[in-house]
């Protein structure tokens, strides 16, 4: 290893499966250059999901935290996570801490680090939804970072004049591409070397042969309660068409389980699974011909294999995708859910329209820029 001496000590810090498959390609550049010595921590803010795109990544963290708790509410999550993280940069005194997205373990990092006066970089930064309550409290979390932040990553033009707007200096912003671009194309070429690595969905294929596959993700918590029932109801009446079959990965929160569960179990052509790691979940993006989804992470996902998105939420903090074109907001009101559904399904102008749309998220490249940037930063 090079000598501390010789190199920056960077923290890379995150917690749940979206943060780690958006952060294991900055892992791997920086971890590739002797100019660094990279440590790891993990909240577990996520436990076994997180688990599995670090092990496919081949990432082992230095630090693990472990403070996932049922039911915990935000703001013992928080404390927790406030002195759990100061205590790791106690003892390993960084030069750079590194935090990615929205999550409350992005946001604590921040703040733990501003309290030791150690520099933060923010991958994926300026995403704005201007809503402090969609996406809630992922809003709030970012604009808290971008307080805090010496160098800001922003995935496209839009997010970095997001900051701009709100006086962030234009020095410290940087337009990198998002790296979850970097890490489809990794896991799509691990994928296409290994195939077992993606097996698991070979059953779902035969059962659903001949039928167009809806690819189903719902885990916000402003969906929670009557924006979940909606949009069951809307897949029990799409899941009435012959044609089609809907796979839905159940996220593991009781919140979602109940309800999917009440509302869906029995259907036919509804394959409630469990969630799905991450080579698998990318598997499913290949085999789906729209995604219909509440995540952040698909609507940058899917336009990169040219799968049209149906987003429903109020609000996007992505509205790169919906100006392209490779989104659409439908909000959780059934009838506009099936609506749009039903239109991308029977109107194959309307498809091709979304499926060849620019994808306006990257190139693949982003986490090496990420890397210059930090050694050209000092």
């Amino acid at each position: 290893m090079t000598d501390r001496t010789d190199c920056q000590t960077v923290l890379i810090v995150f917690g749940t499966r979206p943060e780690a498959i958006k952060m294991f390609p900055v892992v791997h550049a920086l971890r590739g250059d002797p100019r660094f010595r990279v440590r790891v921590c993990i909240s577990a803010q996520h436990r076994g999901m997180l688990d599995q795109v670090m092990a496919i990544a081949g990432i082992t963290a230095d630090h693990d935290l472990d403070l996932m708790r049922p039911d915990q509410t935000l703001d013992a999550l928080t404390a927790a996570l406030l002195t759990g993280l100061g205590g790791v940069m106690d003892a390993e005194k960084p030069d750079w801490v590194v935090v990615q997205g929205d999550t409350a373990t992005a946001m604590a990092g921040a703040m733990a680090a501003y309290y030791r006066k150690i520099r933060v970089a923010h991958v994926e930064a300026g995403l704005r939804s201007h809503n402090i309550y969609h996406p809630w409290p992922e809003e709030v979390n970012r604009k808290i970072i971008g307080t805090i932040a010496a160098l800001h990553f922003a995935p496209t033009q839009t997010a970095a004049d997001a900051l701009l707007a709100e006086n962030v200096a234009a020095d410290t912003i940087h337009v990198t591409g998002n790296t979850v671009i970097d890490a489809l194309q990794w896991v799509t070429r691990k994928i296409a070397d290994e195939p077992a690595l993606a097996g698991g969905l070979r059953e779902l294929e035969a059962r659903f042969a001949g039928r167009r596959i809806i690819g189903v993700t719902s885990h916000r918590r402003e969906n929670f309660g009557g924006g979940l029932e909606a949009i069951a109801t809307a897949i029990r009446t799409i899941a009435a068409r012959p044609d089609v079959a809907l796979i839905f990965p159940v996220h593991p929160n009781p919140n979602v389980r109940r309800v999917m569960a009440a509302e869906l179990a029995g259907l036919d052509n509804v394959a409630l699974i469990e969630p799905l790691d991450y080579p698998h979940f990318a598997r499913l993006l290949g085999m789906a011909e729209i995604m219909l989804t509440d995540s952040g992470g698909v609507q940058e996902e899917a336009p990169a294999l040219g799968k049209p998105v149906l987003v429903m939420r109020e609000a996007t903090e992505r509205p790169e995708g919906v100006a392209a074109g490779t989104a659409k907001l439908v909000g959780t009101d059934p009838v506009r859910i099936v609506s749009e559904i039903f239109t991308l399904l029977d109107d194959k102008a309307a498809y091709s329209a979304m499926a060849r749309a620019h994808n306006p998220f990257g190139d693949g490249q982003s986490a090496p820029r990420i890397m210059e940037l930090l050694v050209n930063a000092g």
